[in-house]
């Protein structure tokens, strides 16, 4: 169930603010617990209401996707309204408006009582919700906004798995390691027809559907609990991005090294939950957007070893990875993974289960 053990980096002087600042939205509020500190972007408040359901309060370190303090609540709140029609996402009750004391804001959503995913056996919990998120109506080109949708999200994905091995030149990898990274971007040389394909399965995605981002209710629901970077692109980097090494080793609370069977289940089990027995599944598009969510998250762990030790930002924009932000506890854990992840060892294992996942989807 949910852990209330406080994070040491709330005071109480930083509650007794946000106590404040939530009675000019909502005058019920009994109770403020701040939660642990288990991620980069925000810290967590939950509230006990007297005459409501608990919220939680989701309160920025930072824009993940470098946006300033205005425009990123913005897009927070349209990734929560847009998902709710899933069914398996917090509701969205309020917008904790940005001040001196929160110069970032804040959303305001239902509070989960749930447990972290416990793998495999969530797994197909963890499918049938990506299946209900995938499942949502795209809307028309000139109504997806402020979420991302671009024209070409392969290109787009390329372009941003691009832009963060920049970073590969800073990080802490070896020389093997790093001519086999070089040989998987090679994914992105110009494939159009691939490109199409990929472009033409076009949903609304998480785009941080790790395990750890899930809670399972007591009738065992899967509920994607972090909706900041949703976006219009191929359902298929949620997919991985649930069932790569690289997410299902990230969170302590819901570790596991899952086997290639029990990945062909669950992509199995995710599109039994959204497709008809007479669609065919695209398999090549699927393992090419796994192998790109895999980059993403490579290069994006080269990116944070190289720039933790930066100032944190004072004027609270937009991006902000400063390791001043985050509990020492969680900033350690962060940089054993991120080490981990690029090691040769480690690459050649994703390396290979990629291609035994391809050929085993490739027999559905």
């Amino acid at each position: 169930m949910v852990d209330f053990t406080p994070s040491p980096l709330f005071s109480t002087e930083r509650l007794s603010r946000l106590h404040r600042a939530l009675d000019d939205i909502n005058n019920d509020v009994v109770h403020l617990t701040a939660l642990p500190d288990t991620g980069l972007a925000h810290d967590h408040v939950w509230i006990s209401r007297e005459t409501g359901p608990d919220w939680v309060a989701r309160l920025p370190k930072q824009s993940q996707m470098q946006l300033d303090p205005e425009t990123n609540l913005d897009y927070q709140a349209a990734c929560f309204r847009r998902a709710a029609q899933s069914g398996h996402t917090p509701d969205l009750h309020g917008i904790l408006p940005i001040s001196a004391d929160f110069p970032r804001g804040g959303l305001l959503v239902s509070a989960i009582e749930g447990r972290s995913a416990q793998l495999p056996d969530d797994l197909p919990a963890i499918g049938e919700a990506l299946a209900h998120l995938h499942a949502i109506t795209v809307p028309p080109v000139d109504e997806r906004l402020p979420l991302a949708s671009p024209r070409s999200p392969w290109t787009a994905m390329r372009d941003e798995v691009l832009e963060q091995a920049g970073y590969l030149d800073k990080a802490p990898i070896s020389d093997s390691a790093r001519r086999r990274i070089d040989t998987e971007l090679s994914l992105f040389d110009d494939d159009h027809e691939l490109a199409k394909r990929v472009d033409s399965q076009r949903c609304l995605i998480s785009f941080d559907a790790h395990p750890g981002n899930f809670l399972i209710t007591s009738e065992g629901k899967a509920v994607l609990v972090d909706l900041e970077k949703c976006r219009y692109g191929h359902p298929g980097l949620d997919l991985a991005h649930a069932s790569l090494y690289t997410s299902t080793t990230w969170d302590p609370a819901s570790h596991a090294v899952l086997d290639t069977a029990t990945v062909v289940d669950f992509y199995r089990h995710w599109w039994a939950s959204r497709y008809t027995t007479d669609d065919v599944m695209d398999v090549e598009a699927l393992v090419a957007t796994r192998r790109a969510m895999w980059l993403w998250s490579t290069t994006w762990c080269a990116k944070w070893l190289s720039l933790h030790h930066q100032e944190r930002d004072s004027l609270a924009q937009g991006e902000d990875w400063s390791a001043a932000l985050s509990e020492d506890r969680l900033i350690a854990h962060v940089e054993d993974r991120a080490r981990h992840y690029l090691s040769a060892s480690v690459i050649k294992r994703v390396g290979d289960d990629n291609h035994r996942l391809a050929h085993e989807l490739a027999l559905t």
